[in-house]
């Protein structure tokens, strides 16, 4: 185990300094490059806040759905693979709730302030 701070909590740490202290003083095509690198050390701080756990969720998902074990590239493999092949389908019990599972981790992700992700995140949590 590492001492503190945590890699979370130094991406966030570089993060914050270049938007709140750097950002104001940058213009132009610089400003835009700046954008960018933020926007990428928030992606790693949320890819390394989440991914532990919806990567366990996804191994668990698709160990159940195709029936046998293997590390996630190799079951997103034989998924994909099954999918080319035609042996799974959205008819295949539990496969449209998989991809949907999946496309919303990885927007948590990505893209969290999308908009349609917001929507339907407001509407998995009402459900």
């Amino acid at each position: 185990m590492q001492d503190e701070p945590t890699p979370v909590e130094l991406t966030k740490a570089v993060a914050d300094f270049l938007r709140n202290d750097i950002a104001p003083q940058i213009t132009g095509h610089h400003a835009f490059k700046l954008r960018v690198a933020i926007n990428v050390l928030d992606v790693v701080t949320r890819q390394l806040t989440l991914e532990e756990g919806s990567d366990a969720a996804e191994l668990a998902r698709l160990t159940r759905l195709l029936g046998n074990e293997g590390s996630l590239m190799e079951l997103n493999r034989a998924l994909a693979e099954g999918i080319a092949a035609g042996k799974l389908d959205l008819q295949t019990p539990g496969l449209a709730a998989h991809l949907w599972q999946t496309t919303m981790d990885k927007l948590a992700v990505d893209q969290p302030n999308y908009a349609s992700y917001k929507r339907e995140l407001a509407r998995d949590k009402g459900a």
